[in-house]
């Protein structure tokens, strides 16, 4: 097994402090924390989790670790990757294979220091993890129990995987567990994206015209939250069903090529390639600003955008600036990485409490049904979202109604 590879050790104090703050605003972590310390289910288990590492999925590598488990963190995205929280896991007995701004080399040379761990379980964020396991190491499939994917992309790879019937251990769909989509990729993915737009090009947002692609749940988070900032919103969509949900939400819907000429703020939410390209950068206006929300670096055309620019400069840290052939420049964040992370630091860590709790509970599960789930994609099971909803509001002092013997006989019968 290799040693942690990582940054600088040193930084671990600071890294340190920023998992105490996440740590003091994650109640329901801390709840499943004690229990998994007392019980001891991960005992004798090894657990990779390939996560955004910041200091909301270094809580997570704790907790799991409280439960008996060896864990072993590696980074789904290079620009996400805080070195001080890398090096605080480190310091905490946790193997760490990652650090800010590795190239695609050093990207799956971590993911194959992740593997030399042979884990018996994991926890992926964007399905890397899973497909380098397949393609590059399958005779280590047979070690693997089961596992959990965090988002949209990771399960649309799984789910073409399965049909398919490539993929060889089960795995557990968490992006799409009520208590996910509704409020991570709602709330957390609409403050977080605005969060980190604001603070990398510190410009008003208000009377402005932002362009959300793609109206899923993120989407939806991204707009709301525009619209809250007193930003006209525009929509684009290929749903129908979900286009006319944004015109009675009250924003404007349009095809792409419409819109391109009107934004000042464009951010991607579809986890597609290619939704913003050449015929589209060549109507923007001088000064557009290019954020991407999805998953992957892959929805903003940087292919395009380099082939139609005469320059392209860093103007502020996470901001690049292309100046186009039509002497029109336009800038892109981050360089079109998850903007959330890569320029700021993810959902707010009440969000990911949420998120993450349901990921050890998950796990869990996986690991209690060993040998009785076969290789496929599974569904968050009602009581584990609901158990986590349960906690949420008992950790905000809130109490809600329950049926009575009699409502429950009724809602069971068809007769009136």
């Amino acid at each position: 097994m290799k040693e942690s590879m990582i940054r600088d050790i040193k930084l671990a104090p600071q890294g340190l402090k920023k998992l105490q703050w996440v740590k003091k605003h994650m109640p329901i972590l801390n709840q499943l924390e004690d229990e998994f310390r007392t019980k001891q289910y991960f005992k004798g288990r090894r657990v990779v989790i390939c996560l955004h590492l910041e200091a909301k999925t270094g809580y997570l590598a704790q907790v799991i670790k409280a439960g008996g488990a060896e864990v072993a963190v590696v980074a789904s995205n290079p620009l996400s990757t805080q070195d001080d929280v890398v090096a605080a896991l480190a310091e905490d007995g946790i193997k760490a294979y990652a650090w800010y701004g590795a190239t695609d080399e050093e990207y799956f040379m971590h993911l194959n220091a992740a593997f030399d761990f042979r884990p018996d379980l994991i926890i992926d964020d964007g399905g890397d993890l899973v497909a380098q396991l397949h393609k590059e190491r399958p005779e280590q499939i047979k070690e693997i129990i089961g596992g959990c994917e965090e988002t949209t992309t990771g399960i649309l790879r799984l789910q073409i995987m399965s049909k398919e019937k490539q993929l060889k251990f089960p795995m557990m769909a968490v992006n799409d567990a009520y208590c996910k989509y509704l409020f991570d990729n709602r709330y957390g993915t609409g403050q977080s994206v605005w969060d980190g737009i604001n603070r990398t090009t510190n410009l008003v947002v208000a009377g402005k015209d932002v362009v959300v692609i793609g109206y899923g749940w993120c989407g939806k988070g991204v707009a709301m939250r525009a619209k809250g900032l007193g930003a006209k919103v525009i929509v684009t969509e290929i749903d129908p069903i979900k286009a006319i949900e944004a015109h009675m939400d009250g924003f404007r819907v349009m095809p792409m090529q419409e819109a391109a000429s009107i934004g000042d703020f464009f951010i991607t939410v579809t986890g597609n390639c290619d939704v913003i390209r050449k015929e589209h950068f060549l109507e923007m206006k001088d000064g557009a600003i290019l954020a991407n929300a999805g998953h992957f670096d892959i929805e903003i055309s940087k292919k395009d955008l380099s082939a139609i620019s005469s320059e392209k400069r860093n103007v502020r840290p996470n901001v690049e600036q292309y100046i186009l052939n039509n002497n029109k420049s336009v800038y892109l964040l981050a360089e079109g990485r998850l903007v959330n992370l890569a320029a700021g630091d993810g959902h707010p860590a009440e969000i990911m409490d949420l998120t993450f709790a349901i990921q050890a509970l998950c796990l869990q599960y996986v690991l209690d049904k060993k040998g009785e789930l076969k290789p496929d994609i599974y569904p968050v099971p009602e009581n584990i979202d609901k158990r986590v909803a349960n906690l949420g509001l008992s950790t905000l002092g809130i109490n809600i109604d329950y049926l009575n013997d009699e409502q429950v006989r009724y809602l069971a019968s068809w007769h009136a």
